[in-house]
């Protein structure tokens, strides 16, 4: 029982926000690509994978971020007590739960298409080396976004089988909508790393918050709204895209406060209420 809390704790399975905001941008494509003049059995299995496919891989992902991370966790208040900072778990056992959640990840990902399979096998370095980013950049939230959003490309690419314009082009707008709220998140922690070094666009924005923040969500819905035209959707999915907006500026930037972290987790948090909206969004353009 006391491996089975630990493996919990380590793969932050009780936070369902990581894996949900993994999951959401796949459900974006998926539905995105599908035609819903068929029977929903396809869509809602493929949904299945990829739910499980982002708590698998997510889950991965937590633990090689706390192996690499493990001596900058010790210095910082909020990670101290995790498995690895704490020493209740070795990071070779840790790597072995990794592996094995990537081998039952790989089980379920062989149920895509090649061309999705090969796709998502090319995001693997992508994954894994996120955590090192804010050693050497002030835009590890950048390459989060890239890589957590990754999942919206093979949700299109698992009916489509080839990209085209406007997949790329929500994937673009996504990855702004990660830059953003994962800047809040990194709030949080920006006293301790600043001190130990660490590097992000929280502290690289401190100065300017807000404005960094209305600038990445402005372009979030650009794209939505551009990528909602070229796909031909209806006028009820533009008037739809008034609730992202009324949550991205009027409740996340109207909030934010750089100095409370506790509120900035709560708006980091909502963000799964978002994923949510978006992709009924996406279905109001394709349904309606």
């Amino acid at each position: 029982m006391n491996q089975l809390n630990i493996f919990i704790q380590i793969t932050r399975l009780k936070k369902h926000i990581g894996y949900m905001l993994l999951f959401w941008p796949c459900a974006w494509g998926l539905s995105l690509a599908y035609d819903f003049k068929q029977s929903l059995n396809d869509y809602f299995f493929y949904l299945t994978l990829f739910f499980l496919g982002s708590i698998l891989m997510r889950s991965a992902g937590c633990i090689v971020n706390d192996i690499l991370d493990r001596e900058f966790d010790k210095r910082v208040e909020r990670t101290k007590d995790r498995p690895l900072a704490s020493g209740k778990i070795s990071w070779k056992l840790a790597l072995i739960y990794a592996l094995i959640l990537c081998l039952i990840a790989f089980v379920v990902l062989i149920n895509f298409n090649l061309f999705t399979i090969i796709l998502a096998l090319g995001s693997m370095p992508l994954a894994f080396t996120y955590p090192l980013m804010k050693r050497y950049t002030y835009w590890p939230q950048l390459f989060l976004g890239i890589t957590f959003n990754y999942g919206l490309i093979l949700g299109w690419t698992s009916f489509s089988e080839q990209i085209s314009l406007i997949p790329l082009l929500f994937y673009f707008g996504a990855i702004f909508w990660t830059l953003g709220y994962d800047t809040i998140y990194g709030y949080q922690d920006i006293k301790d790393d600043e001190i130990i070094g660490l590097k992000s666009t929280s502290i690289k924005f401190k100065k300017n918050s807000k404005l960094f923040l209305f600038i990445c969500y402005l372009i979030f819905i650009l794209c939505f709204f551009v990528g909602g035209y070229l796909s031909n959707f209806n006028l009820m999915y533009f008037i739809s895209l008034i609730f992202p907006i009324i949550h991205l500026f009027g409740y996340q930037i109207r909030l934010f406060k750089s100095d409370n972290p506790e509120g900035c987790l709560t708006i980091f948090k909502s963000n799964n209420y978002f994923g949510l909206i978006i992709l009924l969004t996406i279905l109001i353009g394709k349904l309606f």
